[in-house]
């Protein structure tokens, strides 16, 4: 049993880990959409110039990030969430409703999002499709591919939080504050943010 302890919580904790890194690497998209969008807003009134390029790499930076960091905002249990009973829960009927979501709801809904997005990508590197846009950037294809990226994060993140959800519940009382954020953040955070 201990063994099976120590194994889920190093298979979580690398999950954690590698979606953190991925999203605060995305995260400095956010950076560089301000700066392309500034430069886009002075070109464009400052001396009458348009780029189509620059206004679609800021979609694409905006898709990027979102994408990239749903399994990171997962993990911080950042997603909206209709808290009606959730909130006056245990920690052990939280730890079930967050371990039972993820198995039928999120891990469902990723698989599918995998299933129906899996030709339409490959369909777009076969073409190396580009944008529909005279002069824009010829990489719809890479940035189609982030919608595989997106769910094979959100399933792996969602296996990481019930492997957590699971040690809350059989341990409620053993669970560190570090084990059971998740579980216990959204009473924190009912603003759904």
């Amino acid at each position: 049993m201990k063994f099976l302890s120590l194994t889920s919580k190093a298979v979580s904790t690398g999950i954690d880990y590698v979606n953190d890194v991925i999203s605060r690497t995305a995260a400095w998209l956010v950076v560089a959409m301000v700066v392309v969008t500034f430069g886009i807003v002075v070109m464009r009134y400052l001396f009458n110039i348009g780029s189509i390029q620059a206004q679609e790499s800021v979609i694409y930076m905006h898709a990027i990030v979102f994408m990239l960091a749903a399994a990171s905002t997962l993990k911080q249990d950042g997603h909206v969430r209709v808290d009606i009973f959730y909130s006056k829960m245990s920690v052990r009927k939280k730890a079930l409703v967050n371990f039972f979501g993820n198995l039928f709801l999120l891990i469902p809904v990723c698989i599918f999002i995998l299933w129906n997005s899996w030709e339409y990508v490959l369909n777009a590197w076969n073409i190396k499709e580009g944008s529909r846009e005279a002069g824009g950037l010829p990489w719809v294809y890479l940035l189609k591919t982030v919608m595989i990226f997106f769910a094979v994060m959100l399933i792996l993140q969602g296996i990481s939080e019930m492997l957590k959800s699971l040690k809350s519940f059989f341990s409620p009382e053993k669970s560190t504050p570090a084990d059971t954020d998740t579980v216990n953040s959204s009473t924190n955070n009912d603003t759904g943010v």
